[in-house]
């Protein structure tokens, strides 16, 4: 029974599974969807990918200016459940609308609106896991979290592929088949968001001096100010950022190179879905081993691990090597995701992980966004996108390094206020 989940866990866990049927859907059929509208605006196959990724950059760009206010402000009393209802049930209802616009501008706006609230939602998830999970059962709580999220959102997306590809059988429309499925992933994300709101009690917390949003600006230009003076938590981040940065780059790439060795479009969406089958099972093993391992070490074997899929990619030019390569990101992606949490969790104050999160969350989007443009420039340069995945081993190699030293240092102590 000791190793029992609790269900204040089982809750929070919930809402991983919840809030990945978004972020799966915009991995894969948002993509397909607004290609339909961009061609049938008149823009050009070139024109769509690049206002795709423009989207996606103005995204991230909101939430590094917004995430990190917004976190400051949930560690406030009685703050964080309700930013994270906030962002959590809007962004689902903005779901629910996206089969509405029937220019590709709406679309995109609405997709931007949508990003940026599921990404702010995060923040306040992350951060809540002080409050939910004890210091010694980070690792397994997170893990159980990223492993329930892969194979929870695989319901509304197996639902979602069904309605997709088969809409003509089922004798509907395109657009209606299309409506159901930002509907049905819409109720999922929102549907698995109530249990947590409802159960979820602030327990670490900083007391508010003078106005609020005076106070929570002057606090994150202080943790910016300070957080060089914390040097495990400095180094742990910069070679977060370095490894990160590898691992969404390759699932961010996925896709353009399944396409470039010729797999169609039902390929890649089986692809992903087979990586997140067996991430399911992954987390979860990496969750147990943390019981008797120690994190750092786990997470290190992570990023070695990383390290041999991007010298693989440089010799990978067959769909059969692109399925080796899908089944071992699944095995790898969700404990380094997991692990890192849990471990940055236990090395951060825990009145101040609202804070703490909004600069973790900024960390892995500029890794993601960056290690992307690496791609995209040795691509150009090589006319190879198997020695542009390559140069990412050299990333993998910074991150393991100042990881290495973060891993030495001793965790830090801090003074709480409640």
């Amino acid at each position: 029974m000791k190793n029992k989940l609790t269900s204040l866990e089982l809750k929070w866990i919930l809402y991983d599974a919840g809030n990945s049927a978004f972020i799966l859907l915009a991995g894969s059929i948002l993509p397909i969807y607004f290609n339909y509208l961009a061609t049938s605006g008149g823009l050009s196959e070139t024109e769509y990918l690049s206002w795709w990724s423009y989207g996606a950059s103005i995204a991230t760009v909101l939430v590094a200016l917004i995430g990190p206010v917004l976190g400051t402000l949930a560690d406030f009393p009685h703050r964080k459940k309700k930013i994270f209802l906030g962002t959590a049930l809007i962004g689902a209802l903005l779901l629910f609308f996206f089969w509405m616009p029937t220019s590709w501008m709406a679309f995109l706006i609405l997709f931007i609106a949508c990003k940026v609230l599921y990404s702010i939602s995060l923040v306040i998830y992350d951060s809540m896991l002080v409050d939910v999970a004890p210091s010694d059962r980070l690792d397994e709580v997170s893990s159980q979290g990223y492993a329930w999220g892969y194979i929870g959102s695989c319901v509304p997306f197996i639902i979602s592929l069904g309605l997709m590809l088969g809409y003509e059988n089922l004798d509907m429309s395109f657009q209606t088949a299309i409506m159901l499925v930002f509907m049905l992933n819409a109720g999922w994300w929102a549907f698995l968001t109530l249990p947590l709101a409802f159960s979820y009690k602030q327990i670490h917390s900083t007391p508010v001096h003078g106005a609020v949003f005076s106070h929570t600006f002057r606090r994150l230009f202080g943790l910016i100010k300070n957080i060089r003076h914390q040097k495990k938590v400095l180094l742990f981040m910069l070679g977060f950022f370095f490894y990160i940065d590898g691992v969404y780059t390759i699932i961010d790439m996925a896709t353009a190179y399944g396409t470039s060795l010729g797999l169609d479009q039902t390929g890649l969406l089986l692809a992903l879905l087979l990586t997140q089958v067996i991430a399911f099972p992954a987390a979860i093993f990496f969750g147990n081993l943390a019981k008797s391992h120690s994190a750092e070490k786990l997470i290190k074997i992570g990023i070695i691990a990383y390290f041999g899929i991007s010298v693989f990619a440089l010799f990978m030019y067959t769909i059969w090597q692109f399925w080796v390569l899908a089944c071992a990101v699944g095995l790898f992606q969700g404990a380094i995701q997991a692990l890192s949490r849990s471990y940055y969790t236990r090395i951060i104050p825990k009145d101040q992980a609202g804070e703490y999160f909004g600069l973790y969350d900024i960390a892995g989007k500029g890794a993601s966004f960056l290690g992307t443009l690496i791609v995209g420039i040795v691509t150009q340069v090589t006319g190879e996108q198997n020695i542009a995945v390559g140069t990412l081993a050299f990333l993998f190699l910074l991150g393991y390094i100042v990881f290495s030293k973060a891993a030495k240092l001793p965790d830090p102590v801090y003074s709480e206020t409640h």
